[in-house]
């Protein structure tokens, strides 16, 4: 279980999150959606404690995260752009990473998986941005976490190492792990997501599966669900309709 209490976070004048109330419970995948600057990524790093919020409590399993690093062990994290030192070989980064954790990882499979085999002993800064995107995902799912939190996992992936990815996701829910999911692919959360959140504005929105979302809006696809959300909330197209 994640319980998010109340959340609150600003950048200088800019208030990101708003008294955020969110419980995840029970194994499955949680995508969260949202416009750019609705806080996705603000709620993520502060599960991760990357980011220190200015009031509220996160709870993940039975452990608050405040003040504590224990439950991270938890947790598998796939960012959207990882940065690594350039200089260090495919096998070392992999050797590091499970030296910080104190986990002995099951990478072999990962990397015959998405055809990794052959750049072990190149370098991070020779790597092209979808190569750089597989090493990541290994080292994301090489340990067996209770909790993956994944923020757009697709980016630069071929449609071969995409299709990948979304088979070992599925794997993953099927044994019985909490997923969190931000992505801007539709199709892939109309495919897995077990249950939306929708994020507008700094506070939570919509919480629901697919037809709940579906019945709320009248749209049958996911994308004009939430453009319609959009524009119901849009001041200037408010504006417009009523004059």
């Amino acid at each position: 279980m994640i319980a998010i209490k109340n959340l609150e976070k600003s950048f200088g004048k800019n208030k990101v999150l708003k008294g955020v109330d969110l419980e995840v419970k029970g194994q499955g995948i949680f995508a969260i959606l949202g416009p750019n600057g609705s806080g996705k990524t603000t709620i993520i790093k502060s599960i991760l404690g990357m980011v220190l919020p200015d009031a509220g409590e996160i709870v993940v399993g039975a452990e608050g995260v405040k003040g504590n690093w224990n439950y991270r062990k938890n947790i598998s994290y796939l960012p959207q752009i990882a940065h690594f030192p350039e200089n260090l070989k495919v096998k070392e980064l992999l050797r590091m990473v499970k030296d910080i954790r104190g986990q002995e990882g099951n990478e072999q499979p990962l990397i015959e998986r998405f055809k990794l085999e052959g750049f072990m002993n190149s370098r991070l800064r020779n790597l092209s941005g979808g190569t750089r995107q597989k090493v990541n995902i290994v080292l994301c799912f090489m340990f067996n976490s209770p909790y993956i939190i994944l923020d757009e996992p697709t980016s630069g992936l071929d449609p071969v190492a995409m299709i990948t990815l979304r088979e070992l996701i599925q794997e993953e829910r099927a044994k019985g792990k909490v997923i969190l999911l931000t992505t801007h692919i539709m199709d892939i959360v109309e495919e897995m997501a077990d249950e939306i959140v929708f994020l507008l504005e700094g506070k939570i929105f919509f919480k629901g599966s697919l037809q709940d979302m579906r019945d709320m809006t009248g749209e049958m696809k996911l994308e004009r669900s939430i453009a319609n959300i959009l524009l119901r909330n849009d001041k200037q197209y408010q504006e417009v309709l009523t004059t």
